[in-house]
């Protein structure tokens, strides 16, 4: 890769994803595009690539594999690439209770949604501090606000990312580096088809910021070093009512909204 500053992203095959690789392609970066779809990712880097006359590398990688995030740093240092931005976008979640959902694919969420998130950091934040510059965005979600029936693994999830990137973006200051957590509200990208919840009360009407939308507000939060990123005003002011409201209240009533029609 030449001159111009790199990014990478996670999850970068298909919605907030690409997006954010389409959003950085027209800013000027150079990418890294890494998700487990590699036709998804040759199409995307033809495409920004022809677009916006950038550089875009493609990296096949599962993050459930807990060899993967190790292997994504070890191509970076040995092709002596260095990521000025990374975005941990990559995520997925599942619908239905604890207690009959399958432990398999709630260990790879755990795995994709925290672990990988956190080996990331870990191995590029340190990069980025030695040389005192670098910016981080970890995808979490308005639902790491409040507990999640029927997603608790996922809500869970995405209260540590934001935990976990507002505690390290304290650490960081005066190192050059920040990070922000980027908390969308329910989106149009295809994450309620893979999780089988597109037929939940209310959340069509909850989809009201597009992905683009949402992909801006987390860039422009990010060049201004926020540490957290609410995109849209109504989801602003659901965050803000949360404070407000008892906690086994909202718990209640984000169970009534994730309640399939065929099963209330």
């Amino acid at each position: 890769m030449g001159e111009r500053p790199v990014a990478l992203v996670t999850g970068a095959s298909m919605g907030l994803g690409a997006e954010f690789a389409r959003l950085l392609a027209s800013e000027g970066y150079d990418l890294v595009l890494t998700a487990r779809s590699g036709e998804r990712l040759a199409t995307l880097k033809k495409e920004v690539e022809n677009l916006h006359g950038i550089t875009a590398q493609v990296l096949v990688a599962d993050l459930a594999d807990p060899r993967a995030p190790a292997a994504i740093h070890e191509r970076m240092q040995s092709g002596g690439v260095e990521i000025d931005v990374l975005v941990n976008n990559a995520g997925f979640g599942m619908y239905g209770k604890f207690s009959d959902s399958e432990l398999q694919t709630e260990m790879e969420m755990i795995q994709v949604n925290i672990v990988a998130l956190v080996h990331l950091t870990k191995l590029f934040v340190r990069d980025m501090v030695a040389r005192r510059r670098g910016r981080i965005i970890n995808v979490a979600s308005t639902a790491a606000f409040q507990a999640g029936p029927m997603q608790s693994v996922y809500y869970a999830s995405k209260a540590f990312v934001l935990s976990f990137s507002e505690a390290i973006g304290n650490e960081l200051k005066g190192t050059g580096v920040t990070v922000t957590a980027l908390c969308p509200g329910p989106t149009p990208t295809g994450f309620q088809e893979r999780a089988n919840i597109g037929g939940l009360r209310g959340l069509r009407l909850m989809m009201r910021v597009s992905p683009e939308a949402v992909v801006r507000a987390g860039y422009s939060g990010m060049k201004h070093g926020r540490p957290v990123v609410i995109p849209g005003v109504l989801n602003n002011i659901h965050v803000f009512l949360l404070r407000l409201v008892p906690r086994r209240l909202v718990t209640n009533v984000v169970r009534k909204i994730q309640t399939h029609p065929r099963s209330a």
